[in-house]
This record gives structure tokens, sequence and C-alpha cells, in this order.
């Protein structure tokens, strides 16, 4: 997740919802304990078919922060996953980033078509087509269900990454213009521990 503070007090997020064809941690339902892939193609063609997709804070409808259909909400499926870029106005939710409070992401859908199968003895739920409604941001009184959630890609041209061995560190940053203000204080942002992030992002590039 890249945390973008902006001169205006908005923040700009960009991150990955999910990353596709990768198992998400183990999760419980009425019927015990499985896990869940989502298959390469669920998000494209969920999109293509959702007139609007919102973002939320902690997959609370109370806290609706914007959506596609305000312009505030950016999202695509590439060859990583679901991609996601915001513009936050939320008061709340700006300080939460300057802060270092947002861990990741998560999604609210309900499946199309799924197909169950077995991995590692444990229930398997491969989600081959879906309906999107949200997309939300975490903070730390939450936990992704997938990992990959709390990744984010960038080249050293600020442009987004499509490969997988472009994946870099989390980062939280100032724009150039904010730090031109000499009447602004800029928080300090709490000590963050990255080393569980760095060996996900090391896990996806292959280098273990």
């Amino acid at each position: 997740m890249n945390i973008n503070i902006r001169a205006d007090d908005t923040v700009e997020i960009d991150g990955y919802v999910n990353a596709v064809e990768r198992l998400s941690k183990p999760l419980t339902d009425r019927l015990g304990k499985f896990v869940e892939r989502i298959c390469k193609g669920a998000f494209k063609r969920a999109l293509e078919r959702a007139k609007d997709v919102r973002i939320l804070l902690n997959h609370n409808w109370d806290r609706d922060l914007g959506g596609i259909a305000d312009g505030t909400l950016e999202l695509e499926e590439d060859a990583i996953g679901l991609h996601a870029r915001a513009i936050i106005k939320d008061p709340e939710v700006v300080k939460k980033a300057r802060n270092g409070e947002l861990v990741g992401w998560s999604f609210g859908f309900s499946d199309r078509d799924v197909e169950n199968g077995e991995e590692k003895g444990l229930a398997l739920r491969e989600v081959k087509d879906l309906d999107l409604y949200e997309v939300s941001l975490i903070d730390r009184s939450h936990v992704p269900a997938y990992d990959g959630t709390l990744v984010a890609v960038r080249t050293a041209d600020n442009t987004k990454a499509l490969n997988i061995s472009d994946v870099t560190e989390l980062e939280i940053r100032v724009t150039e213009e904010e730090k031109k203000e000499p009447d602004k204080e800029e928080p300090k942002p709490k000590e963050v521990d990255y080393t569980k992030y760095r060996n996900i992002i090391a896990e996806m590039k292959g280098d273990n």
C-alpha cells in the first residue's frame, strides 16, 4: 500500500486489494475452516458488470469513503490482481494514514461461480466469478484475509508495475508540495515494524 499525504488535507492511497491465484489465510464459516482463492479474470468480469463499487473503512457501510461513481476510486485487475487507487477526504482516515495505522485492504463480494476442492487438508473455494460491492481500507483493529493485500507496486518512474519482480516495500510519503509549506508542521508517523510485510514481498518475488 502506498500512502501519499497531499497538501490539501486529502490522502491518495494505492495498492493491491487482492493478488489473484493466491490462497487466503484459513477462514471460518458455519461449515468450518476453509481457504479461498480468487481466480484470474474474476475481478475483471465483476468490474465490467458493476455500476459502482464503494470504498469503506473496515467493511463498515456507515463509513462510506467514496466510490467509482464519485470519481474517488479506480479499480483494475492487472497481471498481479485487483489494483486500487483512491482519494480519501475523510479526516479520520487521513489521520490514520498519517499515523501509519492503515495496514491493508479487503473486499466484499458475493459468489457467482465457485469450484470446491481441497488444499492441504482444508476445504478450498476457488472463486471463478463474483459480484464486487466494496473494497475496504483495513486499520489495526482488523486483519486482512489475504497477505498479498499488504503490498503495493511501484516502478522507478512511479508508474504502476505489472510484474511481480517490481514489487517494493510499503511506504508512507508526503508530496513535494506539502514539504514546501513552511507554516505546516508535519506530524511524525508512529514506528511500524514492516518485517512481516517485507517477508511477504520476498515470497511474492520468489526471493525465499
